[in-house]
């Protein structure tokens, strides 16, 4: 199911370029029309789906975060020249996760071939298989890098009588794709069966543990990613916000009481990520309101996407 995009609102101090916010920047667009722009810009559709983490047992609620996500980025200070296009919504109507995740790598193979760089607002992780999906069919040659903040691998093998759930993506990638090629960053031992971690190593997969995401081997997490970085065409970056200690992230599926700090040495790295030019595509997943704490979540989540925009 398809949903246009609504008006950004919130406040205003002023129609001079240095006092504008993002609100009063947005453009607004139907991803079903033709996407023509003559410029580079950033295309951003929400993914308003938790049905994949429903299937993977966790707490359900997501669907609603990419409207929460609008409303605590719309009064972010314009600070980049790039253009906006907020394209709406894809929801999932009956429980057909599958066809909700085809039409998003659909909308977002269109938007890419249109020149754009894509953000997609979650929603359950599965968008992440969604979103990778539409990058392989816009660039079917190219080597993607895929960088996950993530507590988990999400490589669990598709159960027929389950279907594709928010932990069987990476999984799926590595069946189809001899270009599979991804590093997870925050990864909880207590979180990932041994057979994840088989798969891992069977896969090729990179993974920077949680426990040594620490300033003390800053070296050598910097030296990790650039090699990523260097051996990939194109990058993606996703983030799973049960990453982040639950003290800072309680308005996720699963929560991580000994996950990552967004401090100044996370930023850091995180900087190292959304800065290089090789970066087209970014989402955030996992946002779940419903059980979020004076909308930490949702700030932790919204300041993110501050700084891939920026960038």
């Amino acid at each position: 199911m398809y949903t246009k995009p609504q008006p950004w609102t919130g406040r205003i101090d002023g129609t001079e370029e240095g006092s504008l916010r993002w609100h009063q920047k947005v453009e607004l667009a139907d991803i079903q029309e033709e996407v023509l722009c003559e410029e580079p810009f950033l295309g951003i559709l929400g993914f308003a789906s938790d049905e994949g983490v429903r299937r993977n047992q966790g707490r359900v609620g997501a669907k609603t975060g990419p409207e929460m996500l609008r409303k605590f980025s719309s009064n972010f200070p314009v600070n980049s020249l790039k253009k906006i296009i907020d394209f709406g919504n894809i929801g999932c109507e009956d429980a057909d996760l599958e066809k909700s995740q085809s039409l998003l790598s659909h909308f977002i193979e269109k938007i890419q071939i249109a020149g754009g760089n894509t953000i997609v607002l979650g929603g359950g992780h599965e968008v992440m298989y969604a979103h990778y999906s539409g990058l392989r069919k816009a660039f079917p040659d190219k080597k993607i890098g895929i960088i996950n903040f993530d507590a988990h691998f999400d490589n669990r093998p598709v159960k027929p009588e389950i279907g594709a759930t928010s932990g069987t993506g990476f999984w799926q990638i590595a069946q189809n794709d001899l270009n599979y090629n991804y590093l997870a960053i925050g990864i909880q031992e207590n979180s990932n069966t041994k057979s994840l971690f088989d798969f891992a190593q069977q896969s090729g997969t990179e993974y920077i543990l949680a426990k040594d995401f620490q300033s003390k081997n800053e070296e050598k997490i910097k030296k990790t990613i650039a090699d990523f970085i260097a051996k990939s065409e194109i990058l993606y970056l996703t983030v799973c916000l049960d990453v982040f200690a639950a003290p800072f992230a309680p308005g996720v599926s699963a929560l991580a009481y000994n996950g990552l700090i967004p401090d100044s040495f996370f930023q850091e790295i995180f900087h190292q990520v959304v800065s290089n030019q090789k970066l087209i595509a970014f989402d955030i997943a996992e946002l779940n309101p419903d059980f979020d704490i004076d909308n930490r979540t949702a700030r932790l989540a919204a300041s993110l996407l501050f700084e891939f925009v920026k960038h």
